[in-house]
């Protein structure tokens, strides 16, 4: 990017510089555990670690009651995105969805948590002339919430499953909404406002994350309008640095992508199609 471009952008590039951490992980302090909705926003001073970019993630695990069964037996960790970062304090966003997630969702003030990161990819800037274009669905909105700090609030088109969880667009500006009930903004899916949304903005750059089907239907609508399109998959990981091949989705011209370090962000003209099996339960 050159200094002569967008002034509005330029920031931006800077503050979406991917960064990576030392495979080690180190113990960081939770500062609040904070109820949205169906959602926790987890809050952890983290001094000592690098400062994420937008679309990265961290494997967290907690420092004490970190297994099941009678021998406590370990849960692997899981992979976040971070949901912000600001003055060496990171944020997640949780949903209870599993044993690991319930437990990251117990935590209080005070109390500790293993962290590797941040790892992976990020999202970079749009191009000059181009406006950014957020859409997020559930759990998918929390790498979105960085994002929209860093690039200036741009609006955002996000889908929920009902007014419950409609709760968590309050940490986004900007925002338009569906729910699958109907209970909230427009009955549907987060999809059709993209589709409407494109049909007469020329000029936009789109940034999802969200399950696989609404990824599939974003990468759809973008590569029939061919629209630049940059999505965050989900997927289950077991070590975050590319060493169990437990993430891989299919390239578009053979051969896979690691989603732990080729990903989470992938530029959408890189996949055929997102499959349905992405993601696993935490």
């Amino acid at each position: 990017m050159s200094p002569n471009e967008d002034h509005a952008t330029a920031p931006a590039y800077e503050r979406l510089e991917r960064a990576t951490a030392p495979l080690e992980r180190r113990l960081v302090s939770v500062i609040a555990c904070e109820r949205v909705g169906p959602y926790r926003l987890l809050r952890v001073v983290d001094p000592a670690g690098p400062r994420p970019a937008a679309g990265q993630f961290a494997m967290l695990a907690t420092a004490e009651r970190w297994g099941a069964g009678e021998d406590e037996r370990p849960y692997l960790p899981r992979a976040l995105s971070f949901a912000g970062w600001a003055d060496g304090e990171a944020s997640f966003l949780l949903e209870d969805v599993g044993p690991g997630t319930k437990r990251l969702c117990e935590l209080r003030a005070g109390e500790e948590l293993w962290m590797l990161g941040p790892l992976g990819t990020c999202f970079t800037p749009p191009a000059h002339g181009r406006r950014p274009l957020l859409v997020g669905g559930g759990i998918g909105i929390a790498p979105l919430i960085f994002l929209q700090d860093v690039l200036g609030k741009p609006a955002a088109l996000l889908g929920f499953r009902d007014r419950a969880h409609t709760l968590g667009a309050g940490l986004l500006h900007d925002t338009r909404l569906t729910t699958d009930d109907g209970s909230e903004g427009r009955r549907g899916v987060v999809s059709e406002l993209l589709s409407e949304e494109l049909d007469h903005e020329e000029n936009a750059t789109v940034y999802a994350c969200g399950p696989p089907a609404m990824l599939e239907a974003v990468r759809a609508l973008c590569a029939a309008r061919s629209v630049p399109a940059e999505l965050a998959l989900e997927a289950g990981m077991a070590c975050g640095f590319g060493a169990c091949y437990g993430c891989v989705v299919p390239r578009r011209d053979g051969g896979y992508l690691r989603v732990c370090v080729d990903g989470p962000v992938v530029d959408a003209r890189e996949l055929e199609q997102i499959e349905a099996h992405v993601g696993a339960p935490a």
